[in-house]
């Protein structure tokens, strides 16, 4: 399960996607378990075209005919959506994706059971031994077709990542607004555009951007955070405004380090190419989960 490995030791909620018969369904971690999307499920049973009328409609039969309020098992968590902006979401953690599949008349829902039952017991097994997420991130980079390179420097990333939100963590940034706020900044001073900006100059929507750098962007992107991480420590930085000051200081490391290339190389390092359009070797492969 790709997705296992978390961009976050902290366990940021963040949108991960996961895919069923090639319908995408986003899930997110909070308190430590999987929260899948309603809306998506209610989709990829009934390949319903306005599964939020649908998901609407079966609330209000299902408290007519048996008197449940299906809304009690749901939290609102914000998803990112296809426009790239976190919305409220209804969603259900794995026992309460069970309690929908029983009210959705569906063919799929048996094979549904089984996914839906993998992809739990995955997460209870990366919790015991967190080398088995790392194992299957790998594997399942290697499956989608990213060379060996690439998944190297997208691991070493992984692991920078972990390590600054732990230490924006400690340090006061509390909301996951603030670490977005934060990794614009890097983002802006490393690469000259927001994650935002950047995710529309590659044509990516749901998909995510570090999944689609090339090997300088992420090496540029590693600088950049782990040059932040690194200003932390040194100066024992407190607060949201003074992390802010040195993220914006380690992505201007980072961006210094970029503009040099450039100039040598006489390109742009920041570049349109995604790995959706510029598969690097084998062909993508429809698995069960893809990375975040």
């Amino acid at each position: 399960m790709i997705d296992g490995v978390n961009e976050s030791i902290n366990n940021l909620e963040t949108t991960k996607i996961a895919l069923f018969k090639g319908k995408q369904i986003r899930k997110i971690l909070h308190n430590n378990e999987w929260w899948f999307s309603i809306v998506d499920v209610v989709e990829a049973l009934t390949d319903s075209a306005k599964p939020s009328v649908y998901w609407s409609a079966m609330k209000a039969r299902v408290n007519s005919e048996d008197g449940i309020q299906l809304f009690t098992i749901c939290k609102q968590l914000k998803l990112e959506s296809s426009d790239g902006k976190k919305y409220e979401t209804d969603c259900a953690n794995t026992e309460g994706v069970f309690r929908i599949i029983q009210s959705i008349p569906s063919p799929k829902a048996e094979p549904f059971k089984r996914w839906l039952a993998k992809v739990g017991y995955e997460r209870v097994q990366e919790i015991e031994n967190p080398e088995l997420a790392t194992k299957r991130t790998r594997t399942l980079y290697k499956l989608k077709g990213y060379s060996e390179d690439w998944i190297e420097k997208r691991m070493r990333g992984i692991a920078i990542r972990e390590e600054l939100t732990d230490e924006w963590q400690k340090r006061g940034a509390e909301e996951q607004r603030d670490y977005e706020i934060l990794t614009a900044e890097i983002s802006k001073a490393s690469f000259g555009v927001t994650p935002s900006e950047y995710k529309k100059l590659k044509g990516l929507k749901r998909e995510n951007l570090r999944d689609h750098m090339d090997d300088f962007e992420l090496i540029f992107n590693m600088l950049g955070e782990r040059a932040t991480t690194e200003i932390h420590r040194n100066e024992n930085s407190r607060g949201v405004p003074k992390l802010k000051a040195d993220a914006k200081a380690g992505g201007d490391i980072a961006g210094g380090a970029r503009k040099k290339l450039e100039k040598r190389l006489g390109r742009s390092v920041v570049s349109k190419k995604n790995f959706l359009k510029n598969p690097e070797g084998k062909k993508r492969l429809d698995v069960d989960s893809i990375s975040r």
